[in-house]
C-alpha cells in the first residue's frame, strides 16, 4: 500500500454531531526504533509487545460547523481538566493527517482523554494517546464510510496514529506489532505497524511486564530531539543493520520458544539503544543509578534461580521487568523485596503482553 490509499475520493454520507471513544495501550519495544526520516518514517523496524493496563481511554465529541473556516477547531481536556498545551501537538498531527481526513475543518471536537498510569511516570503516553485519538478519528469516517472493512481501518489508524508519534503505530492491535520495513517479515511497511504474522510459542503468550518507576521526572532529552541525534550519529548504519539482523534472529527465538537467546537479545537491544544515546553528540545518559543497581540484581538473581528473568530500557531511566507468566510468583516476589525499593516512591505498575486497543460502545 502507498499514502494514496489513504486519500477518500468522496464520502457517501455525512453526519451533523455524536460521540466516538477508545481505549488504546502503550507497548515497549524490544527490537528499538531509534531514528526517524522526514514524514515519521523510521530509519530501523521494531518490533513491540502490546501492553494492556497502561492504556489511554480517550472519547471525542464532534458536531458540524455551521460555516466551515479554515482552521481546526477543538479543546482537549486531561482528567477533566482544559489542557491548553496539548493543543499545538494535536493541531501539527491534525495538518499532517488533514489530506487523509478531509472532514476536520468542517467539525468542532471536543477530545476528553485520561491515563490509566500516573502522568509523567515514563510511560509511553504519546503512543496510547495518539493511537487512541487516531482510533476516533477513524470511528467518525467510517459513519461516512460504512463499507469500510476492518482490515482497511486497522492499516489506516496506525497510519494516522505515526504522524502523531511513531511509536503509537504499534498500539493498534497486538500482541507483537512490527513496524518498519525489513525483508525478515512478510508484508512488514514503513507506513504502519502489521501484527507479527508467524508462530510464537506458548512461552510468549500472556508475557508479563512489571514496570519500575525509578524516575518519573522529565526526560533530559525529548524523544524527536533524541531521534534526530542519529542524523549525523557516527554509528548509525551499524545500529540500522543490527536492528534488521536482530529482527530476523529474533524470529526463530519466538517460534522455538528459547527464552535464554531471547533475554540475550532483547536486553542487548536495551543497551544498545543507550550506548546510541551516550555516543551521539551531544551525548546523554538517561539511566540513573537506581537503573543499573536494578539491571545487576536482575542478572545476579537469574543466576542463582535459572529463572527467565530480564529487562528492556526505554529513552529514560525506568526499567521494564520481563518474564513468563508460569513463573510470576517467584518473580515478582523478588521484585517486591529487592527491587522496588530502588523506584520514587515505591511506585511500581504490574502489566502483560495485550491485545490491542478497544472500542468504548455507548
Amino acid at each position: 500500500m502507498s499514502e494514496q490509499d489513504f486519500i477518500p475520493k468522496e464520502y457517501p454520507k455525512t453526519v451533523e454531531s455524536g460521540k466516538v471513544g477508545w481505549e488504546s495501550p502503550s507497548n515497549i519495544a524490544l527490537i528499538k526504533y531509534w531514528g526517524k526520516k522526514k514524514h515519521q518514517i523510521p530509519e530501523n523496524p521494531s518490533i513491540s509487545f502490546t501492553l494492556t493496563h497502561c492504556k489511554t481511554i480517550t472519547s471525542l465529541s464532534y458536531i458540524k460547523k455551521k460555516k466551515e473556516d479554515s482552521e481546526f477547531s477543538f479543546e482537549v481536556y486531561l482528567d477533566n481538566e482544559k489542557k491548553d498545551d496539548f493543543k499545538p501537538k494535536i493541531n501539527t498531527l491534525f495538518k499532517r493527517v488533514e489530506i487523509y481526513l478531509p472532514f476536520l475543518k468542517a467539525y468542532e471536537f471536543t477530545i476528553e482523554t485520561k491515563n490509566t498510569f500516573p502522568h509523567s511516570s515514563g510511560i509511553a503516553s504519546s503512543a496510547s494517546g495518539m493511537s487512541a485519538l487516531a482510533l476516533c478519528l477513524m470511528s467518525i469516517e467510517r459513519l461516512f464510510q460504512p463499507e469500510m472493512s476492518d482490515g482497511f481501518f486497522n492499516k489506516k489508524a496506525s497510519f494516522l496514529a505515526r504522524l502523531g508519534s511513531g511509536s503509537a503505530c504499534r498500539s493498534i492491535e497486538g500482541d507483537l506489532i512490527v513496524w518498519g520495513h525489513t525483508d525478515s517479515v512478510k508484508g512488514s511497511t514503513d507506513l504502519f505497524g502489521i501484527k507479527y504474522p508467524y508462530k510464537i510459542h506458548d512461552n510468549f503468550k500472556d508475557y508479563q511486564d512489571t514496570i519500575l518507576l525509578v524516575d518519573k521526572g522529565e526526560k533530559q532529552v525529548s524523544s524527536t530531539a533524541g531521534h534526530n541525534l542519529m542524523l549525523n550519529h557516527p554509528f548509525a548504519k551499524e545500529r540500522f543493520q543490527q536492528a534488521h539482523y536482530n529482527i530476523k534472529a529474533l524470529k526463530p527465538i519466538l517460534e522455538s520458544g528459547d527464552l535464554s537467546a531471547f533475554i540475550k537479545l532483547i536486553e542487548s537491544e536495551a543497551l544498545t539503544l543507550h550506548a546510541m544515546m551516550m555516543s551521539s553528540m551531544p551525548y546523554f545518559i538517561l539511566m540513573k543509578p537506581n537503573t543499573l543497581e536494578i539491571l545487576n540484581k536482575i542478572w545476579l538473581f537469574r543466576q542463582q534461580t535459572g529463572l527467565h528473568i530480564s529487562f528492556t530500557l526505554d529513552a529514560g531511566a525506568n526499567v521494564h521487568v520481563l518474564y513468563p507468566k508460569n513463573q510470576a510468583s517467584q518473580i515478582l516476589e523478588f521484585i517486591k523485596s529487592e527491587l522496588v525499593a530502588y523506584c520514587q516512591n515505591g511506585h511500581y505498575i504490574c502489566d502483560q503482553i495485550g491485545y490491542g486497543a478497544q472500542l468504548i460502545k455507548n
